[in-house]
């Protein structure tokens, strides 16, 4: 960790008054939603109530707004509309601060609309290089902030912050969209000359921000993305945290062990282990807790030996000066590449005892870890149990791994030739051949140049789409995926150079690619039959509910109809590819998009009882959001199809779901 001591006053406010030369549209947020996943510390629940099991089934299109990003793409970069992820949450501001609806597209612009209309407000062009960075643009959403020591008519008593792709940090005045001019450069910090301070290989230009900050007491804290599984030189995963009015630089923590007295100490030609999804907060403690990754590369880790102490973990830091109060590894020495894909969720659970503030860390693997908030011990216990350690020559694998006792996992784990399955006897027989040709097994099951079979695979159980919880029912849901995977090894003298040099030469579904400093190349692939349908029965995706109180699964339901993927125009609700998550509000409602074939969906949280299915422009695959203006609930969420799940539906719409107004008392 770098600490760097920080001012104890800010410099003279510059006073910028714009309350009056802005226009206040009548339609004001009331509340709700003021950050990424609800609150700060990430339950996506909301206290509203105006939609409910009673009258869902009344739900309309309120409006739409079109970013018009995708035409903002040069003709000679038309290739990039395909490498965009509109997967935006938006966020709302408080009345004083507007009420505007905000969020940010894929290439970072910042735009403000009226909540009750969709009319644009606002808007902030960063002007980003739209040149690939790391294979794909994309922007989750974007941190609020109150500044306590301003006035509100001043510029920036209330900022937003972006993280943008091309590694700057940005802040812009909440009611206005004008930079923030105390903050770095007019608005602007250039994170690059920070990362290289520690990062001394040339993976620089492959990273990208584009999670949204967390905001803690005054410090904008952030983490990063690379790409982990093309080179054991990913770039550092260090965490960042700024100062919110200046943007002078806190400290850092590296999420690896580099003290070379340590045996856990590792190189700097050692990266990733970085934070590329979203963190929550705990003001009241001053900390934020950040879900890391795997250590790079992923798939192999020769090395890399040791646990590879922080990747793969829960760290609770303070705020102020980045120090690690605590920390818990749920995956030692990860060559699945099962990250910590989403913010743990920060809840407090309710017993006939009180309240118990925990702290909910969901993985790929679909385990479910829980920890108490102030010292890192296991809520639920979580018992260390041997595994397989007969990987790759040269890798030492972990010789146990952590399980936890309740809640149980919440999709099917391991796999063997019995388990293949098909619609036909000829994709049936079609998979137990490729199952019984690979390594398969329990959980853990090592890599191979023969071939392994994942089951939970590398994009979940769970993925950044999290979970939710609904404090009032102690009801945790998440959105969770069952497809086997296929990861195979391969000697870097077999495999095709001239393949390998091609742009998806290792992606899944491309041809072998090679790992930069080892002497292996990668194969990856979903596990699917001859006619692409997953060699395991289905549902292949699922909504899983969990009582918090006994640990236990409440219920589970399919979520996602194979209509717009399968040759033949069938509906069974199977499961389908999905990005995004749910949320849970005080109506007894879940809402969520996220799946492949085109639909909203809301269920009952009590039962799973699906209550309503509506058709969408195309898949929305990113988490919604709610808010209350004028009276009225809103839903809202992007749909912007995905170039992984739903790439034949590329699109750039908001779309928000509300009550017809005759309807609302």
């Amino acid at each position: 960790m770098i600490n760097f001591k920080r001012n104890s006053f800010y410099l003279l406010f510059y006073s910028f008054l714009i309350s009056g030369l802005f226009f206040h549209p009548a339609s004001a947020s009331e509340s709700d939603w003021p950050q990424y996943a609800g609150d700060e510390g990430g339950s996506r629940y909301s206290h509203l109530d105006q939609i409910n099991r009673e009258n869902i089934k009344n739900l309309e299109v309120a409006w739409t707004y079109k970013t018009g990003h995708l035409d903002r793409v040069p003709e000679q970069f038309s290739f990039l509309k395909r490498l965009v992820g509109f997967q935006v949450t938006p966020i709302i501001l408080p009345d004083e601060a507007g009420g505007f609806l905000v969020f940010c597209t894929p290439f970072n612009e910042i735009i403000a609309l009226d909540g009750a209309t969709g009319e644009k407000v606002w808007s902030y062009d960063p002007k980003i290089d739209l040149r690939p960075f790391a294979g794909r643009f994309n922007c989750r959403g974007l941190a609020q902030w109150k500044n306590p020591n301003k006035e509100q008519s001043e510029l920036c008593a209330h900022s937003l912050f972006l993280a943008a792709n091309d590694k700057r940090l940005i802040a812009v005045d909440a009611i206005s969209g004008i930079p923030c001019s105390e903050f770095g450069s007019q608005g602007v910090v250039d994170v690059l000359p920070y990362i290289k301070q520690i990062e001394p290989t040339n993976q620089i230009q492959a990273m990208q921000l584009k999670s949204p900050p967390a905001v803690v007491n005054g410090v904008v804290i952030i983490g990063g993305t690379g790409n982990k599984f093309k080179d054991a030189s990913s770039v550092n995963g260090a965490v960042r945290g700024f100062d919110a009015v200046t943007g002078e630089f806190l400290w850092s923590f590296d999420t690896l062990i580099r003290d070379p007295e340590s045996t856990e100490s590792l190189p700097y030609s050692v990266g990733g282990a970085n934070v590329w999804t979203t963190m929550s907060v705990d003001r009241q403690r001053d900390l934020v807790f950040i879900p890391t990754a795997s250590a790079s590369p992923n798939f192999y880790g020769g090395l890399r030996p040791g646990d590879n102490r922080y990747a793969n973990s829960v760290l609770a830091l303070r705020a102020q000066t980045g120090e690690l109060v605590w920390h818990y590894q749920t995956i030692h020495h990860d060559i699945w590449d099962w990250d910590l894909p989403t913010h743990p969720l920060l809840v407090d659970v309710t017993t006939e005892s009180g309240k118990s503030p925990i702290v909910i860390a969901l993985g790929k693997t679909g385990m479910v870890y829980t920890f108490h908030r102030d010292t890192g011990e296991p809520y639920f216990d979580i018992e260390e149990r041997e595994v397989p350690t007969d990987g790759i020559l040269g890798d030492q694998l972990s010789p146990t791994q952590p399980f936890p006792v309740k809640p149980p996992p919440l999709v099917r784990q391991g796999i063997s030739p019995d388990d293949a399955w098909g619609v036909t006897p000829y994709e049936r027989e079609a998979c137990r051949e490729m199952i019984a040709s690979a390594r398969y097994g329990g959980m853990f099951t090592p890599m191979s140049t023969k071939g392994t079979i994942m089951y939970p695979q590398v994009g979940g159980g769970a993925n950044w789409g999290g979970g939710a919880f609904d404090p009032e029912r102690n009801i945790l849901i998440v959105p969770v995926a069952q497809v086997p995977f296929y990861v195979k090894l391969i000697p870097e003298e077999n495999v095709d150079k001239d393949l390998a040099k091609t742009p998806m030469a290792g992606n899944p579904m491309g041809p072998p690619g090679l790992i930069k400093g080892t002497k292996y190349g990668l194969q990856q692939k979903p596990l699917l039959s001859p006619l692409y349908t997953p060699c395991t029965e289905p549902p292949w995706s699922m909504l899983v509910a969990v009582d918090m109180i006994e640990g236990e699964i409440l219920w589970k339901k399919p979520f996602g109809k194979i209509d717009k993927l399968s040759p033949l125009p069938i509906g069974f609700e199977w499961g389908t590819p999905f990005a995004g998550g749910a949320i849970t509000t005080a109506g007894g409602l879940i809402f969520i998009g996220a799946t492949a074939d085109e639909r909203f969906r809301a269920f009952d949280i009590e039962t799973g009882e699906k209550l309503l299915e509506m058709k969408a422009p195309t898949a929305a695959m990113a988490t919604p959001m709610t808010y209350m203006a004028n009276g009225r609930q809103y839903v809202v969420i992007a749909t912007g199809g995905h170039m992984w799940n739903y790439p034949n539906g590329i699109s750039d719409e908001l779309i928000a779901y509300a009550l017809p107004e005759n309807l609302i008392e």
